[in-house]
C-alpha cells in the first residue's frame, strides 16, 4: 500500500506574504527607534542656563532647537568643551524663562541657526517606555508557544505511525498478483469473513486473529498485503516492525497499544505489520540476561493479540522472511491462527509473472517467455521483474524499437552473473589460466550424467569474476539424489583438477578458494543433515539455522560429542578428496576435450550450449566473423604450453610461474572460482 497522499498546498493570497513579513518587521523598527532615541538622549549633555550663557558669550554655539511649550533648548557647539569633567559637543538645557523670546533674539543677533521643534504628545513617552516591555512579552509568548507545541509532540511520541489506505491511493487487487494461488485463496477467505461474517459464524466459526505471511525475500508478501487492502473494502492500517523500536523506554509498547486502539475504533479492520521479525524476536537471549526494550514491545503485542481483554474485529496480518527467529508465544494459535507460506515460483508461476510484467513492454516476435521462465529457476518475482526491466533498458540503450529475446538473455546474465567488464585488460597468461579453470568446471559437468546442463561458459569478466560457468536444470528440482550431490562436488573440484593436470601440482593457484568453500558446505550438509554418510549413518547432527544473536551460545546446549565432530570432519574430508580424484581422472581421460574447450574460450571468449555440444562431439565450430578469427579453432592443436601439456602435463610450469609472478593470478583464480556457485546451490 502506498503512503497517504499529502493535502495540496494552498497558494498564498496576494499581499499575504507582505503582511506576514510586516508583522515581524514592526517590532524591529520600533526597537530601532527606541534605541535611536535613547542614543540621542544619551549623546546630548545637560548643561545649566548659566553655562549656556557662557558658551553664548564665547560665540561657541553653532545651532539650536527650541521647544517653546516645554521650555527646552537643544543645540550643538562649534568646538567641544569640557564641563564638569565631561566633553560636550551637543547640549540640552531647560530654560528658566517664561518667555524665551529675548534669548531667541540674542541668538539671532549672534547669527546662530535656530529651528523650532513641536512638543511631543504626553502619550509618546509612555509608549516608548512600554514598547520594550511589549517586545519582551511577545518574545516570551513565542517561546511558550514553541514549548507547548514541543510538549504536544512529546505526548504524541507514543502514537503509532500507521499509514491508512486513502481513496486516492491506487488500489492493487489479486488480479495484479501472479501465481501464489494458494496464498490468495487463504487471504480471500479472510476478506469474505470480513464482508459476510454471518456466513461462517452460523456454524460456530470465528474470525482468525492473525495471519502470518512467510517466504523468501522478493516472493510478493507485501504485494499480497496490498492486494488484500485493495480487495477488503475495510479500513487497512499499515506499519513497519522497525517503527516500534525506539531509543526511549516504553515507546514501542505505547505504539502497540495505540495501534490496536486505532484498529478497534475502525473495527472490523486489518492491521498489517511488515518485517515482523524486527519486533517479534525470541525473548531472553541477550548476553548476561540483560533486558531489552524490544521485549517490552513484544510483551505488549502478545497481550493485545490474545490477552485478558477480548480483541474483536481486528485481524493482524504480518510478513517476515525469518520465521525461525520469532518468539514461540507469538506463533501459537490464538495469535497467528494461520501461516501462509509464499514459495518461490515454479516454471508455470515464473511464466505468469513474466507475462504480467511484460504486458507494458514492446516485445519482438522472437521473444518466448516460456523459454525465459525455464531458464530462470530459483528466481523470485522481484528477480523476474528486474530482468524484464533490464531487458527493456538494454533495448532502449541500443536504440531498438522492441525488446528482443537476446535482450532478455543479456538481462538474465547481467542479473545473475553481473555486468560485463570488457574494459578490464587481462594478459594472455591470465586469459589462458581463466580459460582452463572454467573449461575444467564445464568438462566435468558435461561428463557426469544427471547434472544440470551447462548453458554458458565465458572468460569475459563479470562482476567480481574473471570467468563464469553457468548451468541450469532442465526442470525444477525439489529433491536431490546422493549421486547428483556427489556429481556437484566433483564439478566444484574441476577447476583445481584442471590446474593440476595442465600446470602441475606445484603450480596450483588460489583460484579454487570459493570452490572449496561451497563444496565443504555441501559435503558437511550431506554428512550431518542429509544422512548420506555410511560411517555416521542415517542421522542428523546439524546445528540447523539457529539464531544469530549475541549471547545465544550461553543458552544453547551442545548436541554432538567430540568424537562425532571428528567423524563428521573426517567424512567431509573424504568426500571432498574423492570428488577431487574423480574430477582429476575425468580430465586426464578427456585431456584433448579440455584443450579444445580452453582454445575455443580463448578464441571466442563465450561458448553457449550448442558450441559445447559440438566440441564434446569433436565437431569443428563455425568460423567467427572477422579476418583474424581462425576458421578451425576447435580442431587446431593447442599452442605453446598447451601443446606441451598434452604430452607432458607437468612441464608447463614456466608459464604458470610467470602468471603467478605477474601478481594477477590470485585475483583471476579467486574471481573465477565464483562460477561454481551455480553448481553448489544447496538443496532445500
Amino acid at each position: 500500500m502506498g503512503p497517504k497522499a499529502s493535502p495540496p498546498t494552498r497558494p498564498l493570497k496576494p499581499g499575504t506574504w507582505f503582511w506576514k513579513q510586516l508583522i515581524w518587521l514592526l517590532p524591529i523598527i520600533a526597537l530601532a527607534a527606541v534605541l535611536q532615541r535613547s542614543f540621542r538622549r544619551t549623546e546630548a549633555r545637560t548643561i545649566t542656563y548659566s553655562q549656556l550663557e557662557a558658551q553664548l558669550d564665547q560665540d561657541n554655539i553653532a545651532t539650536v532647537e527650541v521647544t517653546p511649550d516645554e521650555h527646552v533648548l537643544e543645540g550643538s557647539l562649534r568646538h567641544p568643551v569640557t564641563i564638569d569633567g565631561r566633553t560636550v559637543s551637543r547640549f540640552h538645557t531647560i530654560l528658566p524663562l517664561a518667555d524665551p523670546a529675548p534669548l531667541v533674539a540674542r541668538l539671532e543677533g549672534k547669527g546662530i541657526s535656530i529651528e523650532g521643534k513641536r512638543s511631543s504628545s504626553p502619550w509618546s513617552g509612555v509608549l516608548f517606555a512600554l514598547l520594550p516591555w511589549f517586545i519582551i512579552g511577545a518574545f516570551w509568548l513565542l517561546i511558550l508557544r514553541q514549548v507547548r507545541r514541543s510538549g504536544a509532540q512529546a505526548f504524541a511520541f507514543g502514537r503509532a505511525r500507521t499509514t491508512a489506505l486513502s481513496p486516492e491511493t491506487p488500489k492493487v487487487t489479486f488480479a495484479d498478483v501472479a501465481d501464489v494461488e494458494e496464498a490468495k485463496a487463504e487471504l480471500q477467505e479472510i476478506i469474505a469473513f470480513l464482508k459476510a461474517p454471518e456466513r461462517f459464524q452460523r456454524l460456530g466459526g470465528r474470525l482468525p486473529k492473525g495471519v502470518l505471511l512467510v517466504g523468501a525475500p522478493g516472493t510478493g508478501k507485501t504485494l499480497l498485503a496490498r492486494a488484500t487492502a485493495g480487495e477488503a473494502g475495510r479500513p487497512f492500517l499499515s506499519i513497519s516492525g522497525s517503527d516500534f523500536v525506539e531509543l526511549f523506554v516504553g515507546v514501542g509498547a505505547a505504539r502497540v497499544r495505540d495501534l490496536f486502539e486505532q484498529g478497534k475504533a475502525s473495527a472490523p479492520c486489518i492491521i498489517f505489520i511488515d518485517e515482523l521479525d524486527a519486533v517479534g524476536r525470541v525473548r531472553g537471549i541477550a548476553a548476561g540476561g540483560a533486558h531489552e526494550e524490544r521485549e517490552q514491545t513484544l510483551n505488549q503485542l502478545l497481550v493485545e493479540m490474545d490477552g485478558f481483554e477480548p480483541n474483536e474485529g481486528v485481524i493482524l496480518l504480518a510478513a517476515t522472511n525469518r520465521p525461525d527467529v520469532l518468539d514461540p508465544a507469538l506463533l501459537r494459535p490464538g495469535r497467528f491462527d494461520r501461516r501462509i507460506v509464499v514459495e518461490l515460483p515454479d516454471v508455470k508461476g515464473r511464466e505468469m509473472i513474466l507475462r504480467m510484467h511484460a504486458h507494458k513492454v514492446q516485445l519482438s516476435g522472437d521473444v518466448d517467455l516460456v523459454v525465459i521462465a525455464r531458464g530462470t529457476p530459483g528466481m523470485s518475482g522481484a528477480d523476474l521483474a528486474n530482468i524484464v526491466n533490464e531487458a527493456a533498458l538494454l533495448a532502449a540503450r541500443q536504440g531498438k524499437d522492441r525488446v528482443e529475446q537476446r535482450d532478455f538473455d543479456d538481462a538474465r546474465d547481467k542479473v545473475t552473473l553481473g555486468i560485463e567488464r570488457r574494459s578490464l585488460v587481462l594478459t594472455e597468461a591470465e586469459r589462458r589460466l581463466t580459460a582452463y579453470h572454467e573449461a575444467g568446471h564445464a568438462l566435468v559437468n558435461l561428463l557426469i550424467p544427471g547434472l544440470d546442463l551447462v548453458q554458458k561458459v565465458t572468460i569475459v569478466p563479470r562482476g567480481h569474476a574473471l570467468g563464469v560457468t553457468f548451468a541450469l536444470p532442465e526442470e525444477d528440482r525439489h529433491t536431490h539424489t546422493r549421486a547428483y550431490l556427489l556429481g556437484r562436488l566433483a564439478v566444484a573440484q574441476g577447476g583445481r583438477a584442471a590446474e593440476e593436470v595442465v600446470f602441475g601440482p606445484d603450480q596450483v593457484t588460489t583460484g579454487a578458494a570459493q570452490d572449496f568453500a561451497h563444496a565443504t558446505e555441501l559435503a558437511r550438509r550431506m554428512v550431518a543433515e542429509f544422512g548420506m554418510s555410511e560411517v555416521l549413518g542415517p542421522m542428523s547432527v546439524g546445528q540447523g539455522d539457529g539464531l544469530v544473536y549475541p549471547g545465544q551460545e550461553i543458552h544453547r546446549r551442545r548436541e554432538i560429542s567430540e568424537r562425532t565432530a571428528e567423524i563428521i570432519d573426517e567424512e567431509v574430508r573424504r568426500s571432498l578428496t574423492e570428488a577431487l580424484v574423480r574430477a582429476r581422472a575425468l580430465i586426464r581421460e578427456n585431456l584433448e576435450r579440455l584443450h579444445a574447450l580452453a582454445r575455443a574460450l580463448l578464441d571466442r571468449e563465450t561458448l553457449d550450449r550448442p558450441a559445447l555440444e559440438a566440441l564434446m562431439a569433436g565437431r569443428p565450430l563455425p568460423a567467427l566473423a572477422g579476418p583474424s578469427a581462425p576458421a578451425d579453432s576447435a580442431a587446431a592443436p593447442p599452442s605453446g604450453g598447451a601443446d606441451s601439456a598434452v604430452a607432458r602435463p607437468h612441464t608447463d610450469q614456466a608459464e604458470a610461474a610467470k602468471v603467478r609472478a605477474s601478481g594477477a593470478m590470485e585475483e583471476a583464480s579467486t574471481a573465477s572460482s565464483a562460477t561454481t556457485s551455480r553448481f553448489l546451490r544447496t538443496p532445500t
